[in-house]
Order: C-alpha cells, then sequence, then structure tokens
C-alpha cells in the first residue's frame, strides 16, 4: 500500500496571499536582476576579519549592506542607542520571560535617513545584520517614497524586503532566540522574537523567493537554521507541486 502525504503550504492562507503578492510587488518595484542578485552567507567571503561588537563593526556591517542593497551611505545617518536593560535577570527567582524586540528605529531628518541600532545587538552578529537589513528597507520603503509610514503592514513588509534583497537568512536566523542561563540555584530562561514575521512566515518567504529564482534545492538553504528550514522546505515542496498540479 501506498501512503500519500498531504502536501500544504507552511502558513495559513491570509498569510500566504500576502508574501505572494509582496513579493510580485518587490519585482515589480526592484526588477529581475535584483530578484537574481546574490544571496548573502554568514561566512567569512561576505563578512571578513575578526568581529568584536565595536561601534566599528556595526559601522562597517551597514557600508556593506548599504552597497549590498544600492543605497549610497551618504543618504545614512547612524545613531547607536543603549542597549535594554533586563530587570528580569536581576531578580531572585526562577523566570522564563519573554519579549519582542524592536532593535532599531528609522526616521527622516532633513531628508536624510537617520538609522539607530541598539548596542546590544552588537554582540549577537546574526541579529546585527538582519537589523541593520531591516532598517535600509525602510530607506528603500519609506525614504524612496515607495509605502506610507502610515501603511498597515509596513514593518513587516519591511521584513519581507531583506528576503527578496538576499538576506532572508539573517533575518529567518535572528527571529526566534532561546537562552538558558544559570545563576546560582537558579536558572533563568528567556525566548526572544525579533521582527514582524514568524519563522513559518520566513520559511515560506524564502521557499517562494528562490521558486521565483528557478530555484528546487537552493544551495543556500543549508545555512537556514533548523526551525525556518523546515518551513522552507515544506514551502518548497508545496510549491512545487502547485507547479504539477496547476
Amino acid at each position: 500500500m501506498t501512503w500519500w502525504r498531504r502536501v500544504e503550504c507552511p502558513v495559513r492562507p491570509i498569510e500566504q496571499d500576502w508574501i505572494e503578492r509582496s513579493m510580485d510587488w518587490f519585482v515589480a518595484q526592484f526588477g529581475t536582476d535584483r530578484l537574481h542578485g546574490e544571496v548573502v552567507l554568514p561566512t567569512d567571503d561576505y563578512f571578513p576579519g575578526v568581529y568584536r561588537g565595536t561601534r566599528d563593526d556595526i559601522r562597517s556591517v551597514l557600508n556593506r549592506l548599504c552597497t549590498h542593497m544600492g543605497i549610497d551611505p551618504a543618504r545614512v545617518e547612524l545613531e547607536h542607542d543603549a542597549a535594554d536593560d533586563n530587570p528580569e535577570l536581576s531578580a531572585h527567582v526562577p523566570i522564563h520571560a519573554q519579549s519582542r524586540n524592536a532593535a532599531g528605529h528609522h526616521r527622516i531628518r532633513d531628508g536624510r535617513s537617520v538609522i539607530g541600532i541598539r548596542d546590544d545587538q552588537a554582540a549577537r552578529p546574526m541579529a546585527l545584520v538582519a537589523t541593520v537589513a531591516h532598517e535600509l528597507g525602510h530607506v528603500l520603503l519609506l525614504g524612496d517614497g515607495r509605502i506610507s509610514a502610515q501603511q498597515q503592514d509596513q514593518e513587516a513588509l519591511t521584513d519581507l524586503l531583506t528576503v527578496f534583497f538576499g538576506l532572508g537568512i539573517f533575518s529567518a536566523n535572528a527571529a526566534f532566540e532561546y537562552s538558558r542561563e544559570a545563576r546560582g540555584d537558579y536558572v533563568y530562561a528567556r525566548t526572544n522574537q525579533l521582527g514582524y514575521l514568524t519563522e513559518p512566515m520566513y520559511g515560506y518567504a524564502l521557499a517562494r523567493y528562490g521558486w521565483l529564482r528557478g530555484e528546487a534545492d537552493p544551495g543556500w538553504a543549508r545555512y537556514v537554521d533548523t526551525n525556518p528550514r523546515s518551513f522552507l522546505k515544506r514551502g518548497l515542496r508545496y510549491l512545487a507541486h502547485m507547479d504539477r498540479t496547476g
């Protein structure tokens, strides 16, 4: 007897529709050359040298991503925000803290984009690249007048743009973090969500990105963390199935 496994999209229909429409809109806005551009990997080839998490390192990452995304660095002013305090971790009881981080900010001042990056992001290179990419996405969407700051989905759309610009590995890998810390007799657990898309949404967005690029089995997928990679693979199976069945 042959068992057939149902092929399903890893996200809800409303999320699937939004991802697909938005990716198509990106193609219309930025062109097919950008769609087929380089996928940035978390390797020394893309971020060479010793990384210490200094403000100079943040500036270096910003300059590299400006070049990759086609943004003149002179358009962007960088500000450094103080790291968030974690009062929960100083309490004398076991805790499981949850947070959702906006690790940077963007605003327009005198015609230039001002982006702020929290100093504590520099200690996490994957999250730093994801955060800088997100804020530079605001430059392309808000700064260039492609969308309005009043658009309801503008933050989520900016996260999705990092996928279209070949930076989705960083955004997906930084989307969810679980950590444990022992202090004396107590263990402190913390979960942190960075950004505005879930891991399944990142997985399907990466799958749709690969599918639009004609990549049925993209080599860069091996750099995606286990959870979002599972959704990426499910998304690719779903898209292949839909392509076969029409």
